[in-house]
């Protein structure tokens, strides 16, 4: 696994991610945001929702759809991250979405991860 090759696919990904969101008038607050138990790729702000958007890019069809690489420990990594933003914007809704760019085409899947 050549991690430099993901790291540029990732960041690609997310260029196309910020462009599409730029498109619907979301609001960027910030790219890869780090925390001690995850990062955020982007966070947003659509109609007063805070929104964390996790993106996912996949070139090839050999891994499945790139919604599906949003697998249990991310989604719980971002229940955490969302906690944080929850703490940080106490009058403002928080979601999670994913973005996934399977090939060029954007999937976006609006409150994709939930609370438990």
């Amino acid at each position: 696994m050549d991690k430099t090759k993901n790291k540029k696919t990732g960041n690609t990904g997310e260029d196309l991610a910020v462009g599409y969101l730029k498109d619907l008038k979301y609001t960027i607050l910030g790219r890869n945001i780090s925390y001690p138990f995850g990062e955020i790729d982007i966070l947003a702000e659509n109609k007063g929702t805070i929104v964390i958007v996790e993106v996912k890019t996949v070139l090839g069809s050999g891994w499945g759809s790139a919604h599906d690489l949003v697998r249990r420990k991310k989604q719980e990594k971002l229940r955490l991250l969302a906690l944080q933003i929850m703490n940080e914007h106490p009058q403002q809704d928080v979601r999670i979405d994913v973005i996934a760019i399977n090939q060029g085409e954007i999937e976006h899947v609006i409150n994709a991860v939930e609370e438990k």
